[in-house]
C-alpha cells in the first residue's frame, strides 16, 4: 500500500462522517403570529392633541402618523425630533461610553463565540495530532530469557492522527446549535433594548432638568418680588404706616419661599449626576450643558406603527420570541437524548526507531472503531428532562404573550398620556393666566387702598403655584413623547 493511500485514510473517515446526516427530532419552531387588533386603545384616538396657542414652549398640538417610522424620522434617530444639538451629542456619547451597554455588547460577543465553539465540534469530526519520543530499555532477563543478552537502550518515535465523530442521527447537535443561535439573538435584542432605554432615560432626564430649572426660575422671581415688597413694607413701618406684625408676616412668607428652593436644587443636581452616569463618567469629570424648555422643540409629528408590526419592532418582544425559540430547541435536544448515538473513531500513525525515518517507513499503526450507546434505564431521568423542557417551552410561550401584552399596554398608555396631558397643560395654562389676571387686579386695588396686602400676597402665591404646575405639565408632554418612542421600540440606531 502506497504512502499516499495510507495517509488518505483519515480523509476518508472525515468525509464519511460528514456525509452521514440525520433528522432532527422535536418541534420545528414557528414564529408566533402577529396580533390582529386594529388599534391600541379601547376607543379611537383623536387625530391630534389639544394645543395651547398662548403658550410659547411645549404647547403645540401633536399628531401621530401611521405607516413606517422612517417616513417621519427620515432615517434619523428619534431624539433628533427635539431639535437640540446638545441632547443629540449626549446620547451619542452615552451610546459609546456607557458601561451597561459595554456589558451588553460583551455578553453578545460571548454568546456568538459560544455558538461558534459548539458549531465546530458539532458539525465536524475531531482531529488530533499526537507525537511522542520515548527512550526505553527492555530487560529480557526479567522475562526468563538468559541465552541472549538484553538489547541496548533505544529510542521509539511515534506520530499518529486520531479522528472521532458522533453522528447526529436524531438532531441533538443540530437542536443544540439552534438553541445557541437563539441565545445569541436574545443577547442581541437585549443589547438593543438597553440602547433604547439609555437614549430614552437621557431624554427624560434632560426634560426633568428643564422642568426643574423652570420651577427654580419661578421661585426666584417670586422671592425677588417678595424682597422688594419687604423693603417697601419696612419703609412704611418706619413711617408708622404698618405694624411690626405685618412686616413679620411678610418675612415669614419670604422665608417659606426661600425654603422651597434647596429641594429643587437637590433634584437638579441629582439629574446632572444621573446624566454623568449615563455618559460613563463621574459627576466631577462630566462637562454637561444646561437644558431649558426654550431650547427643546416639542415633536409635533409622532410615528405610530400599526399594531401588527409592533411585535417585530420592540426589542423586548423580539428577545421573548428568541427565548421561545431556544426553549423549542431544548425540547429537541432532550428528545434526541432518548435515542442511540453512534461514534466512529480511528487512529492512524507511524512508529520508528529512527526519527529521520519516521515518515518514510509508512503506516505501521492504525485502528478503527465504532461505538453505539442507547440509554436503557436511567430511572426516568431522560424522560423527565424532556417533560421539563416542554414545561420550559410553555413558560417561554406565556412570557412571550406577556411581553406582547405589555408592549401594547405601553403604547396605549403613552398615547393616552399624550392626549390627556395636552388637556392638562391647556387647563394649567388657563389657570395660570387667570391667576395672573387676579393678582394684577388685586395689586392695583391694593395701591388704591381697596384690599389689604395679604390678599395680594395670597393671590401672588396662587399664581406661583399655577406657574409651577404649568412647568410640570409642560415637562409631562415632552416626557410623553419620549415614552411613545420607547414604547414603539424606535431605537433609531443603525447597525
Amino acid at each position: 500500500m502506497s504512502r499516499k493511500t495510507r495517509w488518505g485514510w483519515p480523509g476518508l473517515l472525515i468525509s464519511a462522517a460528514m456525509a452521514l446526516g440525520g433528522c432532527a427530532v422535536g418541534p420545528d419552531f414557528k414564529t408566533p403570529e402577529a396580533p390582529t387588533v386594529a388599534r391600541y386603545t379601547e376607543t379611537p384616538m383623536p387625530e391630534q392633541t389639544e394645543s395651547v396657542p398662548a403658550l410659547a414652549v411645549g404647547g403645540a398640538a401633536q399628531k401621530w402618523v401611521g405607516g413606517e417610522a422612517a417616513d417621519v424620522l427620515h432615517g434619523d434617530p428619534w431624539w433628533t425630533l427635539f431639535q437640540n444639538a446638545a441632547l443629540n451629542q449626549l446620547i451619542e456619547q452615552a451610546l459609546t461610553n456607557n458601561p451597561t451597554l459595554a456589558e451588553a455588547e460583551a455578553r453578545l460577543r460571548q454568546a456568538q463565540q459560544e455558538y461558534l465553539a459548539r458549531a465546530g465540534t458539532a458539525r465536524y469530526p475531531s482531529v488530533d495530532l499526537n507525537a511522542s519520543a520515548v527512550r526505553q530499555q527492555v530487560d529480557i532477563e526479567t522475562m526468563g530469557i538468559t541465552a541472549i543478552p538484553s538489547p541496548p537502550p533505544f529510542a521509539l518515535y511515534n506520530v499518529s492522527v486520531g479522528v472521532s465523530y458522533t453522528f447526529d442521527w436524531f438532531g441533538a447537535n443540530a437542536r443544540a446549535l439552534e438553541g445557541l443561535q437563539a441565545a445569541t439573538e436574545i443577547q442581541s435584542y437585549q443589547r438593543d433594548a438597553a440602547r433604547l432605554a439609555l437614549a430614552a432615560n437621557i431624554a427624560t432626564t434632560v426634560v426633568r432638568e428643564a422642568s426643574l430649572r423652570e420651577q427654580i426660575d419661578v421661585l426666584n422671581t417670586m422671592i425677588e418680588a417678595l424682597k422688594k415688597q419687604l423693603t417697601i413694607l419696612e419703609a412704611r413701618r418706619a413711617l408708622g404706616g404698618v405694624s411690626d406684625a405685618d412686616v413679620q408676616q411678610l418675612k415669614s412668607t419670604l422665608a417659606d419661599h426661600q425654603a422651597r428652593l434647596p429641594p429643587f436644587y437637590r433634584q437638579l443636581y441629582g439629574t446632572r449626576h444621573q446624566l454623568a452616569l449615563y455618559l460613563g463618567t463621574t459627576p466631577g469629570e462630566a462637562t454637561l450643558p444646561q437644558f431649558r424648555f426654550v431650547d427643546l422643540h416639542l415633536p409635533e409629528t409622532l410615528p405610530l406603527t400599526v399594531p401588527s408590526e409592533l411585535v417585530r419592532q420592540r426589542p423586548d418582544i423580539r428577545a421573548a420570541e428568541a427565548m421561545l425559540h431556544q426553549a423549542s430547541a431544548n425540547i429537541g435536544v432532550a428528545t434526541a437524548n432518548l435515542y442511540p448515538r453512534l461514534t466512529l473513531s480511528g487512529n492512524f500513525g507511524s512508529a520508528s526507531l529512527s526519527g529521520a525515518q519516521l515518515f518514510d517507513s509508512g503506516f505501521n499503526l492504525w485502528n478503527l472503531g465504532a461505538g453505539i450507546a442507547q440509554p436503557l434505564f436511567r430511572g426516568g431521568e431522560l424522560l423527565a428532562y424532556k417533560h421539563a423542557a416542554e414545561a420550559a417551552f410553555d413558560a417561554a410561550a406565556a412570557g412571550y404573550r406577556q411581553a406582547v401584552l405589555q408592549g401594547f399596554q405601553n403604547v396605549a398608555d403613552a398615547l393616552r398620556a399624550l392626549e390627556t396631558d395636552a388637556l392638562a397643560l391647556k387647563a394649567r395654562s388657563a389657570a395660570a393666566d387667570e391667576a395672573l389676571a387676579t393678582y394684577r387686579l388685586l395689586e392695583a386695588r391694593y395701591r388704591l387702598g381697596g384690599v389689604d396686602q395679604w390678599t395680594v400676597l395670597d393671590a401672588e402665591q396662587r399664581y406661583l403655584e399655577a406657574l409651577l404646575a404649568q412647568a410640570q405639565s409642560t415637562a409631562d408632554r415632552y416626557a410623553d413623547s419620549v415614552a411613545l418612542f420607547q414604547a414603539m421600540g424606535l431605537s433609531g440606531i443603525s447597525e
